[in-house]
């Protein structure tokens, strides 16, 4: 940073003479040195992945979460500060359960995403807060079918048929340009988020150290076993 910016990334409610608000670009920093996590869109449902970074043999990989369930269809992969992640999970599940409650029926997934961002936009326009150093990837299926969506620290989102957040995402996003299809089968979207995951990986993957989130059209949002993210894994060896 140049010396006449330094007066400008003090406080999240001042911009910089160019535009820029300093806080939110370190935020979004922060979800750059987040674990990887990917998610795809498949012909009736989304699949998320993400890689737990187990940096120790002393760590139980069963304690890092890296993927939630929001509401039955629909789940959400985190990259940056956990812990932030965590306030947002919560935070979703509170909007989704207050919609059923209300109207009967399961929030749309566009609409929990939008409320999920208003809120993160709000910790970029006040003073004494800071931005959500977190990233989240949301997938589900509602009436419209399956979608896609990835949030950002300043409360933009987009929507995708395959992405990617985290350490790894440049990496995992040309295996994605390269090779995803739209309309595959579930299985193929495993296999090819499992392949773009091990693109973006320094070693191989290991079951416990991977976890996936699957969402189908009339099925609730489920975390694969290990036994069936290690059954993946040795098909994607197979190939």
């Amino acid at each position: 940073m140049q010396p006449g910016q330094m007066a400008y990334d003090r406080a999240i409610t001042v911009f910089s003479p160019d535009g820029r608000l300093f806080q939110v670009e370190y935020a979004r920093v922060a979800v750059t040195r987040g674990a990887t996590t990917a998610g795809l869109k498949f012909k009736d449902g989304v699949v998320l992945l993400a890689g737990k970074g187990v940096s120790s043999r002393l760590m139980e990989p069963s304690s890092i979460e890296k993927i939630f369930q929001i509401d039955k269809h629909v789940g959400c992969a985190t990259s940056g500060l956990v812990a932030d992640a965590r306030v947002l999970v919560d935070y979703s599940r509170v909007v989704a359960q207050i919609n059923k409650v209300t109207y009967s029926e399961p929030i749309a997934i566009e609409m929990l995403v939008k409320r999920v961002c208003d809120y993160k936009q709000n910790y970029t326009q006040y003073g004494g807060v800071r931005p959500f150093g977190t990233a989240l990837l949301i997938g589900g299926v509602d009436d419209q079918g399956p979608h896609l969506y990835e949030t950002d620290p300043s409360g933009a989102l987009v929507s995708y048929k395959a992405g990617s957040i985290g350490s790894g995402s440049n990496a995992v996003r040309e295996v994605f340009e390269e090779k995803y299809k739209e309309g595959m089968d579930e299985d193929a979207a495993i296999l090819l988020g499992l392949e773009a995951l091990q693109s973006a990986a320094d070693e191989k993957l290991k079951s416990d150290a991977v976890e996936i989130g699957l969402v189908e059209a009339d099925e609730m949002f489920r975390l694969l076993t290990e036994e069936e993210v290690d059954a993946s894994l040795h098909r994607l060896g197979e190939t």
